[in-house]
């Protein structure tokens, strides 16, 4: 296959994201910062995974319906965020690779970029299968600006670094396999800072989507 049709096939490959979370609520500290990096990086859509928790850990916080419905609210004011409820309908251990596998299953003709943060990628060596993770998607790494991957000194980090790229435009022609770092500012919002105030009755419409502040004084969530 010549180099032309190559890049004729790969600008065709649809952009799909993933990001997940507990979003336990779901808040503007989430819902920006993954638009802005959808946006910058020209996807379709970004699959918003909530996770799954074994029952036990939900005594003092959302359940599964819950946070998909919380979730489900913010991708109807937001058309690029897609609710992704997969491994919520999971009964075991969930993880990432068995979502992207599924995805990728699903979207044959696609090029997947999992979002993390910087905690995320400083523990990714660990993860279940990570290596074929990397063969499924590429993995976007959001960070504050002025934050310099070669400050990365780690052995985890010394094996990740031949997949580093500065631009996206090295990812064009290859449908996964790359780490890339996304410069944001991100918001200084906590899902366990939100729980506290809210148990104290505090709604904070700068941290909280309205509708999101709605759902939770309906479901007496965090109180």
């Amino acid at each position: 296959m010549n180099t032309t049709k190559r890049q004729s096939e790969t600008k065709q490959l649809h952009r799909i994201g993933i990001l997940g979370g507990t979003f336990d609520p779901i808040h503007h500290g989430h819902i920006f910062p993954a638009i802005e990096t959808a946006q910058w990086l020209g996807l379709e859509c970004l699959h918003l995974v909530p996770a799954h928790i074994p029952p036990h850990k939900h005594n003092t916080t959302a359940n599964a319906q819950q946070r998909k419905a919380m979730v489900e609210l913010v991708c109807q004011q937001f058309p690029i965020l897609k609710l992704d409820t997969r491994e919520l309908a999971r009964t075991k251990a969930s993880y990432t690779v068995d979502t992207l596998t599924e995805l990728k299953q699903e979207q044959p003709h696609s090029q997947l970029f999992f979002v993390m943060g910087m905690d995320s990628l400083l523990s990714f060596t660990t993860w279940h299968q990570w290596q074929t993770i990397l063969e499924l998607c590429h993995i976007v790494v959001n960070v504050r600006p002025g934050y310099q991957p070669v400050d990365l000194h780690t052995p985890s980090m010394k094996e990740l670094s031949a997949h580093f790229v500065e631009t996206l435009a090295q990812l064009h022609h290859l449908t996964s396999g790359k780490i890339i770092f996304h410069q944001q500012q991100a918001l200084d919002i906590s899902s366990t800072e939100i729980r506290d105030e809210i148990s104290k009755n505090i709604f904070d419409n700068n941290k909280l989507p309205s509708n999101i502040i709605s759902y939770i004084k309906q479901q007496q969530l965090y109180l």
